[in-house]
């Protein structure tokens, strides 16, 4: 009896485990002074992040097991839950720095942004599977996309959270693209929205100020334009071509703030040096490639959309955080997917990256094993049975 079985995609699983475990070191190096001095443990850091990257493979795995096309028809309820939990974080939040981002449950905390750019990128794909008919008509297929958009767009741009609420938006467009809405619709509401988000931006000093550094060339060593931004390039400075070693950067003990976060990847650059900041970039382009490669033969519509909005959720985040590290971006809050320290990025992104390798178990590009029955006295010379592809 002829039968095939397909397996997951190898390459993106290694790539994302090597991601996962090398940011252990990574976030210990950067974070053990800070730990030591806040909390008298060096190790403090390390053991918070060690929990969420074992967090992560389990939401990696448990999405490797769960049959994708079962998540079409609870993408609705998470959006709505999604918007549910931004309202409440707006009114019950813990405040951060001036932002209101997190929902706090006494120790633990959780950021409901993250949660809700999955929810709508994944529903955003159920709707244009659906409405593939209608998607190019306005009324009944581009404006009820854009409603779920706007939603969860200004919701995040409330907390405030502009990094993130413009990612969100940027990633939407991109599906919306994908599903082939037309240009026309796109272009007028990038025309209606662009005053609004200018103006947003400038609505807050420190916002416009992240702006104008950026566009008159970063910052200076005296602090007074960008100081983060200067600290971690000087970081790649110092790691020079193979780094000064690990656990031996000096910018994550006396001059980057919070370098175990969004500027993670400034210690890997001086630690690593050139060799490790292309290793990792190299993970993430592989991520890119294998993930647009499984969605160019995902089986369904769904699936496609699917594999296309993880696989740009995860690298433009990746490409961004670094080039912000490299002052080729304005500094953001965006962190670096599987590297940065924080939880709920961790947990979702690996999930997400679940669903990927998912969607690649039930394409043909990597099939396991394949029988073929043997008819009449056919030599098995000529039959391969079993044959591993």
């Amino acid at each position: 009896m002829f039968s095939q079985r397909n397996h997951i995609d190898i390459v993106i699983l290694i790539a994302v485990l090597a991601l996962m475990l090398l940011s252990l070191g990574v976030v210990y190096s950067a974070s053990a002074s800070y730990a030591l001095a806040k909390y008298g443990e060096s190790e403090r850091m390390l053991t918070s992040h060690a929990i969420k990257v074992l967090l992560g493979m389990v939401g990696l795995f448990i999405g490797m097991r769960v049959n994708y096309r079962k998540l079409q028809r609870l993408t609705k309820p998470a959006v709505i839950v999604a918007v549910g939990l931004l309202m409440v974080t707006l009114i019950l939040g813990g405040e951060a720095k001036g932002a209101t981002r997190w929902l706090r449950f006494g120790s633990l905390g959780f950021q409901p942004s993250e949660f809700a750019k999955y929810a709508l990128l994944f529903h955003l794909c159920t709707l244009i599977a659906v409405k593939q008919e209608v998607i190019r008509d306005f009324k009944r297929g581009f404006i009820p996309m854009m409603v779920w958009i706007g939603m969860v767009t200004v919701l995040v741009m409330l907390q405030p959270n502009f990094s993130m609420g413009s990612m969100i938006f940027f990633l939407s467009l991109i599906m919306l693209f994908i599903g082939r809405a037309k240009l026309s619709h796109l272009g007028l509401t990038f025309a209606i929205l662009l005053p609004l988000i200018i103006l947003y931006m400038v609505s807050a000093e420190y916002r416009l100020n992240r702006f104008l550094n950026f566009i008159h060339g970063g910052g200076d060593a005296s602090g007074k334009t960008n100081y983060q931004l200067w600290q971690g390039i000087l970081g790649f400075g110092n790691g020079g071509i193979f780094g000064v070693g690990p656990g031996e950067s000096k910018q994550r003990d006396f001059f980057l703030p919070e370098s175990y976060g969004d500027f993670v990847f400034s210690i890997v650059g001086e630690e690593y040096g050139f060799i490790g900041t292309i290793f990792f970039m190299l993970l993430f382009l592989m991520i890119m490639y294998r993930g647009f490669r499984i969605a160019k033969v995902a089986p369904d519509i769904f699936g496609r959309n699917l594999a296309v909005a993880i696989t740009c959720a995860i690298t433009c985040y990746a490409l961004i955080n670094a080039g912000v590290t490299l002052g080729m971006f304005p500094t953001t809050g965006l962190p670096m997917p599987f590297v940065s320290y924080g939880g709920s990025s961790m947990v979702f992104s690996a999930g997400a990256i679940g669903v990927l390798l998912n969607i690649s178990s039930q394409t043909d590009l990597h099939p396991r094993a394949r029988e073929v029955p043997v008819v009449g006295s056919v030599n098995a010379d000529e039959v391969n049975i079993g044959k591993v592809y």
